[in-house]
């Protein structure tokens, strides 16, 4: 049975951009242009085919739909895979795939949900290590990380394993050839330097991890230059803990091909293990930049002689009340002081650092004093 797509929006979600991008993979090469809005491509042992520049024309859902039929015929593929295969022609496709147990390939409703927010959380770290990579983000406060992850979508669903699918955007190669090369990293629009990391990052953590038994944490510490960190660590042994075999794999947009059309990376179940306590131990050792903390002000030390003082306080940390120790300016001591005896809550900005079992903040600054009233912190 032979399926026809005929949802008009469904086909104008195809861009000009992948169709052309697409037939020229397939061995298709612009012979002429066609009036003003379209091109002629050629084939040695297919039929010629029009493929349109812009979307304004009126019947583009038409044309995408008789491309589609004229494709389905020459590549001997049905309609629907080829269909998903042309909306994601320009762009980045990344795969996790969690096998398990299900015949049918698929997971509880916990497991699904746990499934796409690491996979975001995968995608967030990747983000955040491509202009600065460091061992420990707080990657709520990157802004251009975050807006990057907001624009991926999240893809259709696919047989087999269980798969989150996600169509991550990336400009088209603005150049006549589109010859399958990795351009130097730093020439590369933010968008694919994302995915180039993120793939770069999770086999160095992959290596790491083989490396562990003999390296210790020094195999991730060396792996931090190309987007290892406590935050991508964590996301992936939450994904392998969901999956009896995890599998993350990208396949590139053809308007803008890598050196090979795939890349893949395979994750063991004894892996995840490894990658949680290296992400405990990135944590300890390394400070955690501009945190900003909510807690109580239980102890105050301030010299008669001294402007600033000394302030103890009971934060939430990982989930935990800790006790973090910090130093604040006289007007910010003041105010903690007000806190103390009023006892209201405080939000305190600062780098979040360990040493041993205690927490430390520096660089402090006293954000502001009381929350709203749906907030409660207790330090009990």
């Amino acid at each position: 049975m032979k399926i026809q797509i005929r949802d008009a929006q469904a086909l104008r979600a195809i861009t000009p951009a992948a169709l052309a991008a697409y037939v020229r993979g397939e061995g298709w090469e612009r012979l002429e242009s066609y009036g003003q809005h379209a091109d002629v491509y050629a084939h040695p042992h297919q039929p010629e085919l029009i493929i349109p520049r812009t979307q304004a024309i009126a019947d583009y859902a038409s044309v995408v739909a008789e491309l589609i039929a004229i494709l389905t015929e020459a590549t001997e593929r049905d309609a629907l895979t080829l269909y998903r295969d042309l909306l994601g022609a320009d762009h980045d496709v990344i795969r996790v795939r969690a096998a398990g147990n299900s015949e049918d390939g698929s997971v509880s409703l916990t497991t699904g949900e746990g499934l796409v927010t690491q996979t975001r959380e995968m995608l967030l770290a990747a983000a955040c290590a491509v202009s600065n990579p460091r061992a420990l983000y707080r990657a709520g406060a990157n802004r251009e990380a975050n807006e990057y992850v907001q624009r991926v979508r999240l893809g259709q669903t696919e047989h087999g394993s269980f798969v989150v699918k996600l169509l991550a955007p990336v400009p088209p190669l603005l150049q006549a050839s589109l010859d399958p090369a990795w351009l130097p990293f730093d020439d590369e629009p933010y968008e694919r330097k994302v995915t180039r990391r993120l793939m770069e990052a999770l086999t160095a953590c992959n290596q790491a991890a083989e490396q562990a038994t003999t390296a210790g944490m020094d195999a991730f510490e060396r792996a931090v230059g190309v987007g290892v960190s406590a935050n991508l660590c964590e996301a992936v042994a939450k994904l392998i803990q969901y999956a009896d075999r995890l599998e993350v794999g990208v396949t590139w947009a053809r308007t803008r091909p890598g050196a090979t059309p795939h890349q893949r990376v395979r994750f063991s179940p004894s892996t995840g293990a490894i990658l949680s306590e290296a992400a405990r131990n990135f944590r300890e050792r390394h400070s955690r930049p501009d945190m900003e903390l909510f807690g109580t002000v239980y102890q105050l030390q301030r010299d008669h002689k001294e402007a600033e003082g000394r302030v103890t306080l009971r934060a939430v940390i990982d989930g935990k009340i800790q006790s973090v120790q910090t130093t604040l300016d006289e007007a910010g001591y003041s105010q903690a002081v007000q806190a103390h005896d009023q006892q209201l809550p405080v939000l305190i900005r600062g780098d979040l650092e360990r040493s041993g079992q205690r927490w430390r903040l520096t660089s402090a600054e006293l954000v502001s004093v009381g929350l709203g009233e749906d907030e409660d912190i207790s330090p009990d």
